[in-house]
């Protein structure tokens, strides 16, 4: 049985959670920014797996979980403030040293974001289901569903549902545990604020600015994802010099929660294999 440690540091006058197994090369895993979504929820079913490899760490991004939701009206919800925290973040906990980072969805534009403004600081990149490419769904009733969540428990099922792929079961366990964190003070103003900033500061970088990543990059694609549909996943190929695809069927927009072992294993392949650096 492997040993989970809660642990808390300050980066930027936030204090950040972050869940703590293993030892070993620092892996780092950023959640994704859907309402309801935190560290465990995305990363429970992966963490005793990768600890057997790594000291790994799964972190909650400001606004989520068990991290501070600082006042809107104080603090600055776009992705240039999440690049910047995360970056922050993986300086204290690899004490300046590169590690391994995966992000899915917003997590995933995160991760890249550091890949692409400090890349001295990664040294293998995932990304699942990752933001970060201007690249979305055409079917204007997937952006509707997106935006659907009304803050009930049925509304958060609905939600689950469009996120995951056909043959996923979702439990009640889960659908309670996301509603019960957009119920926590300040998450619901945090949301709507990561909302309101998208126009201005988005989720999405130049493609240059992607191409110019030079870390061996692992692009992972659920073939069901409604939100990161295939077309942005072979883009990143298409850009990132560096880079291998691993798409898995009957998947969604969560292949770390719908096919944790999968996921587990071909990351690890990854990260633990030779990178043919250019």
């Amino acid at each position: 049985m492997v040993d989970l440690q809660k642990r808390y540091v300050e980066i930027e006058g936030v204090k950040t959670h972050y869940i703590e197994a293993g030892s070993g090369p620092v892996l780092i895993l950023i959640h994704g920014g859907g309402s309801g979504a935190d560290a465990w929820g995305n990363w429970r079913g992966c963490l005793e797996a990768y600890a057997q490899h790594f000291r790994v760490i799964a972190v909650d991004m400001p606004g989520f979980g068990e991290s501070d939701r600082p006042d809107p009206k104080d603090f600055d919800y776009g992705q240039t403030m999440r690049n910047r925290h995360m970056a922050g973040f993986v300086e204290t906990i690899g004490a300046g040293k590169a590690v391994n980072l995966i992000g899915n969805s917003m997590g995933g534009a995160t991760a890249l974001g550091i890949a692409i403004e400090r890349p001295e600081l990664v040294r293998k990149l995932v990304l699942m289901g990752a933001a970060g490419l201007d690249v979305s769904n055409p079917d204007p009733a997937a952006k509707k569903a997106l935006g659907s969540y009304d803050y009930t428990p049925e509304g958060m099922r609905k939600l689950v549902s469009f996120l995951a792929g056909s043959r996923f079961e979702i439990s009640d366990e889960m659908v309670a545990y996301r509603h019960e964190l957009t119920m926590r003070p300040g998450a619901r103003a945090a949301m709507g604020a990561i909302h309101n900033r998208l126009k201005e500061d988005p989720m999405t970088y130049p493609r240059e600015r992607i191409s110019s990543v030079s870390c061996p990059t692992l692009v992972v694609g659920g073939k069901e994802d409604q939100v990161a549909v295939l077309a942005r996943t072979y883009g990143y190929l298409d850009l990132i010099p560096n880079s291998w695809g691993f798409i898995l069927p009957h998947a969604g927009h969560w292949v770390m929660i719908e096919a944790p072992e999968a996921f587990v294993a071909v990351t690890t392949a990854f990260l633990n294999g030779p990178g043919f650096e250019a």
